[in-house]
């Protein structure tokens, strides 16, 4: 099956130490605002999820959400999560660890976006 998100194994590894700490998470692909375009972590359910917000897919067992304005933008592209060193948004988990969550992102091919259409567009 085609994933429209994904993580880097090194996300995935702070992920776990997350969940350590944290217990059960959530993803939201934050739209531009305070902390730009960033993948935010909350602790699950510290963020209420709305009717516009899509379900992308899991990374690391969570949930990895995007509002539906900006997956329109997005929707041709396969989300990969990486983490680097730094400072990112203020709000999500990572930032205290001294790291923060990266989107990088690759086209998806023709016959993908067929596929994905297929998913979310029915």
């Amino acid at each position: 099956m085609l994933e429209c998100v994904l993580a880097t194994d090194a996300a995935l590894e702070l992920i776990e130490q997350l969940k350590v700490k944290h217990g059960p998470l959530m993803f939201h692909q934050s739209g531009g605002c305070c902390d730009g375009s960033s993948p935010m972590c909350y602790p699950d359910g510290d963020l209420i999820i709305g009717d516009q917000d899509v379900l992308l897919g899991r990374i690391g067992d969570v949930p990895f959400y995007m509002h539906k304005n900006q997956y329109d933008y997005w929707k041709h592209t396969q989300l990969i999560i990486d983490v680097v060193d730094g400072r990112g948004g203020m709000f999500s988990l990572e930032g205290v660890e001294g790291k923060r969550f990266l989107t990088r992102s690759r086209a998806f091919t023709t016959e993908e976006n067929e596929k994905i259409k297929q998913v979310f567009e029915a």
